[in-house]
């Protein structure tokens, strides 16, 4: 099912709930702050929730039963996709996993693995159409290692550097998620002179620790050489970049992340040349930020792919 159709009922339909429950969650929620309007919700955030999450549950248990049933079929022919390898786990008797496991689990991909990679992409396209020196540099690089047109593949990722630190000052710049989830106290402790009493609720503002100029040098500037040489990476290793949260509670879908996001951008930038729609210059690009629980362009990137 292809689910980025824009000619299909059900892609488009899906893209809403998504879409809209990504805007709900990063919504600002009175009962957030005053425990005792959780009940009221007089923001009506938790109803539409849990309507758009029940949707989304729906639409994924019926492709479960579907799949499930055109297994028992002598004609089936299995796909080895991540349904059919978790139905196959299922079907061999292993309780610790069942279909209300398995539609959560999709659940948790799509609505926190699409959005936030798909905004880093367009932030990244953007930094590099406006810096066409940087886009030349990783055009260069990628003709070099790989060969112009060629799609890439995992394997090549280590052998492109600049690649690399072109996604980690995209992260460092427009962290998909600028306050990470919510945190909160175990324990009474003091910060920088400020008590935090136990129980409170922390939110890491990592946008601010990505532009702090004590860390980093022309902070506002997209310069991917800071990283070449540098050790630095987005692991939760290094305080001064953790797009993606550190500790126990670091992104699940760090590693997928990483993964996508160069094979994605390197594919595109190996794969076509770009200019912008309506001929505009790099500078007339809008680089403000829409903020919810996720950062986005204000206004959509309008690029144009062009044959290499």
């Amino acid at each position: 099912m292809d689910l980025v159709d824009p000619n299909s009922s059900i892609a488009r339909e899906f893209k809403k709930t998504v879409r809209g429950m990504v805007d709900e969650v990063g919504m600002p929620n009175l009962a957030d702050f005053f425990p005792f309007l959780r009940k009221i919700d007089p923001q009506g955030v938790r109803r539409r929730m849990t309507v758009r999450y029940e949707n989304l549950l729906n639409f994924f248990g019926n492709i479960f039963d579907e799949r499930l049933q055109s297994r028992k079929s002598q004609d089936y022919m299995a796909s080895n996709d991540v349904l059919d390898t978790l139905l196959h786990i299922i079907e061999d008797d292993i309780e610790e996993l069942n279909k209300n496991h398995v539609i959560h689990l999709f659940l948790v991909l799509f609505v926190a693995g699409t959005d936030t990679t798909s905004s880093t992409l367009e932030w990244a396209m953007a930094e590099l159409l406006q810096n066409p020196q940087v886009l030349l540099k990783a055009k260069k690089e990628l003709n070099q290692a790989i060969e112009k047109g060629k799609p890439i593949e995992e394997s090549d990722i280590n052998h492109l550097p600049y690649l690399q630190a072109i996604i980690k000052e995209t992260v460092r710049m427009h962290p998909v998620v600028p306050l990470l989830l919510p945190r909160r106290a175990g324990s009474d402790a003091e910060l920088c002179g400020f008590k935090v009493p136990k129980g409170s609720q922390v939110l890491v503002n990592v946008w601010a620790i990505g532009r702090d100029p004590s860390i980093w040098k022309n902070p506002n500037s997209f310069m991917p050489e800071r990283f070449l040489g540098s050790e630095i990476d987005v692991k939760g290793r290094d305080f001064g970049l953790i797009p993606f949260g550190a500790g126990r509670r670091i992104c699940p879908g760090l590693p997928l992340a990483n993964r996508m996001l160069h094979l994605m951008l390197g594919s595109l930038i190996n794969s076509f040349d770009w200019k912008l729609e309506g001929g505009i210059s790099p500078n007339e690009i809008n680089m403000e930020e829409k903020l919810a629980i996720t950062v986005q362009m204000a206004e959509p990137l309008q690029a144009i792919p062009v044959l290499v």
